[in-house]
Formats: C-alpha cells, sequence, structure tokens
C-alpha cells in the first residue's frame, strides 16, 4: 500500500509501486483503437509510463501534452499514457491535441495493472482510479526511473524523467 494525496487529503493505493532496480511488471492495456498491448511488445525499446487519473482533468492533461512533446525528442523510446479512462476519451482528447508521440492507454477491461503497479487508489473520492506516476523501463525491462507523485493535483517531475532517459 502507498499513501498519496488528493487536495491534501490522505488516500491509499492497492499494491507497491516498482523502485528503481525492479523487473518490470507485465501488463495487458488497451490502446485508443481497442488494439491490446502488452509490456513484451515494447522489448528492446526505453518505455515510459504516464500513469494518471483522467485525461479529462487539466493536470492529466498538460501531462499528456509535455509527454508527447518528450516522446519527440527521445530515439528508441515508447510513451504509454495510462488511466482507467475509455479508449473512446483518449482517442477523442489526442484527435483534438494534436497528440502523434504518445500510445494512450486503458486498463478497463483489467483491473490487474492498478494493483500490479501500486496505482488503484483503494478509498477517497478518485477511489478506482489511478494515482500519478511515473515510470522509466529500460530495454531490459528493468525499471530506471520511478515516481510516485505525492499530491495527485500537481505534475510529475519531467525534467528528472527526462534526465533519467538521457543517461540510461
Amino acid at each position: 500500500m502507498e499513501t498519496v494525496y488528493f487536495k491534501g487529503k490522505e488516500c491509499h493505493t492497492l499494491g507497491s509501486f516498482p523502485k528503481i532496480g525492479d523487473k518490470a511488471r507485465y501488463f495487458s492495456l488497451v490502446s485508443s483503437s481497442f488494439k491490446e498491448i502488452e509490456l513484451c511488445d515494447y522489448k528492446g525499446k526505453r518505455i515510459v509510463l504516464n500513469i494518471f487519473p483522467s485525461i479529462d482533468t487539466d493536470v492529466c492533461a498538460m501531462a499528456v501534452r509535455k509527454f508527447n512533446e518528450m516522446a519527440s525528442l527521445l530515439d528508441n523510446t515508447t510513451v504509454l499514457c495510462i488511466s482507467m479512462d475509455l479508449p473512446f476519451a483518449a482517442s477523442r482528447f489526442c484527435a483534438a491535441e494534436g497528440i502523434d508521440n504518445v500510445i494512450v492507454a486503458s486498463a478497463f477491461r483489467s483491473q490487474v495493472f492498478g494493483r500490479k503497479y501500486g496505482v488503484e487508489l483503494i478509498d477517497g473520492p478518485l477511489s478506482g482510479l489511478f494515482a500519478r506516476g511515473v515510470i522509466v523501463i529500460d530495454e531490459t525491462l528493468i525499471v530506471r526511473y520511478s515516481e510516485l507523485v505525492n499530491e495527485i493535483t500537481t505534475e510529475p517531475d519531467y525534467e528528472a524523467c527526462y534526465h533519467s532517459l538521457r543517461i540510461i
């Protein structure tokens, strides 16, 4: 269990957030076109997991925009923007915003991702959605950067994430 905050109020997650040096945990998600996405699809690439509650909030939307910009600067790197949003919402947002450097992915078909990655909120007003976090996984599927954002309403540390990608 992890503790995070939503507007200053304590919330908890189920499971534990991955730490630097951990092996990435298997996942299966759904793309905006309803295609299955699995961790093994990206072996040999660096992977950024941008995890958030909902693309329909200002902070989450900003993070997707910033990771889209970051992805355009990175070689051999895939950025997955992951939430419980339905693929329809993610697709609509990306089309309206011109987002084309990241892959939006939904965990709506399986609760396993949120539990395996320790981001499923189990109490508070966002219960059932994901806490905000960023994980960088290297080509051998080892976690090289890990940030569970303490206050859900704040953005992740983009610079630290980008720096971790430049040194691996």
